[in-house]
């Protein structure tokens, strides 16, 4: 069996998808539903059972001998969090207790880290793990601390013999595409304003306030979600060696190009407004992102990863655009 905490969220519903397509049907998601629009995200999976969030150390005691691999994509992903108690909860101590037991059975263990550690980015963003290479890195919110301080443990535990046999952490970058519905104000911008590029109306971007970008220039790496679950298939599978790997397209590119490419998907010229960035938000607004992927293709990962303009087209074709955009 695989479990994949998350397994109803955003990339852990996709890679759930990817999973059945590889014909795994023995998935465990792990999770929590409530009351909103959340669980189409697994209408369409084949799974082996519903776990919530606060029932899996007693599932893993019970059912544990059986579990192959465990895929920790669960996470509090806001960027406006601001609950300290509540991230180390969620973010860093639940993490903390599953490498713990995937270390003690004896089981892999794939989780997400994200490009947030990176910061604002003048320490760079090559995922040399390092412990003094983590340790230059200063992110800018709450959330990036939150899984830049797990990288941080992880690395040292490792260090001392008590690791899982394959654990690798993955800095996600600016993940877009399908199944990500349910975030609301964490949902990429292609899903944000897919319906008002449709419908001629005026997208607004945030203003630039450093001189070296131009309003709509702010450049981040942005990959879609159908690529990230090919490479955690691929590194499930393949993968010999541990440690901490990005995960982007390797290009960084702009907002203005991510609307215009929106645009092209749609057959519509965007117009594009910029409106000023909420003064909380202007001290840990990141940019420029760009992943190097150097360390991902030396382990073996060498699927071509899909450019900006035909990732929006296809989420945009085959999903936003359909009475049923879920994958």
């Amino acid at each position: 069996m695989l479990v994949i905490t998350g397994g109803g969220g955003f990339i852990g519903s996709v890679l759930a998808a990817a999973l059945n397509e590889a014909g795994r049907a023995d998935l465990v998601i792990v999770d929590h539903f409530g009351d909103g629009e959340k669980w189409r995200n697994i209408a369409k999976r084949d799974f082996f059972e519903i776990v919530p969030i606060a029932g899996l150390p007693a599932w893993l005691d019970r059912y544990g001998r059986e579990v192959e691999a465990v895929f920790h994509l669960g996470a509090n992903s806001s960027t406006f969090a601001t609950d300290a108690d509540e991230m180390i909860a969620t973010n860093l101590n639940a993490s903390i207790a599953l490498w713990r037991w995937c270390a003690g059975a004896g089981k892999k263990l794939i989780y997400a880290s994200s490009a947030a550690t990176y910061g604002d980015g003048l320490a760079g963003f090559d995922d040399d793990f390092d412990h003094a290479a983590l340790k230059r890195l200063r992110p800018l919110n709450l959330y990036g601390w939150s899984k830049h301080a797990f990288d941080l443990w992880a690395v040292r535990e490792a260090a001392r013999g008590r690791a899982p046999p394959l654990w690798i952490g993955l800095k996600f970058f600016n993940v877009f595409g399908p199944n990500e519905y349910h975030k609301g104000e964490m949902m990429s911008l292609v899903a944000k304003n897919h319906t008002r590029v449709a419908a001629g109306e005026t997208v607004r971007l945030f203003k630039s306030y450093r001189a070296d970008f131009a309003d709509g220039a702010q450049r981040r790496d942005f990959v879609y979600v159908k690529d990230c679950a090919a490479a955690m298939l691929f590194l499930w599978q393949h993968a010999r060696a541990s440690g901490v790997f990005n995960v982007g397209s390797g290009a960084a590119r702009s907002f203005r190009d991510l609307i215009e490419a929106l645009g092209m998907a749609c057959g519509k010229a965007p117009m594009i407004e910029y409106v000023d960035m909420p003064p909380g938000l202007r001290d840990s607004y990141q940019y420029f992102t760009e992943a190097p992927i150097g360390r991902l293709r030396a382990i073996g990962y060498n699927a071509p990863l899909t450019p900006l303009e035909d990732a929006v087209r296809d989420y945009v074709g085959a999903h936003l655009s359909q009475p049923d955009p879920y994958l």
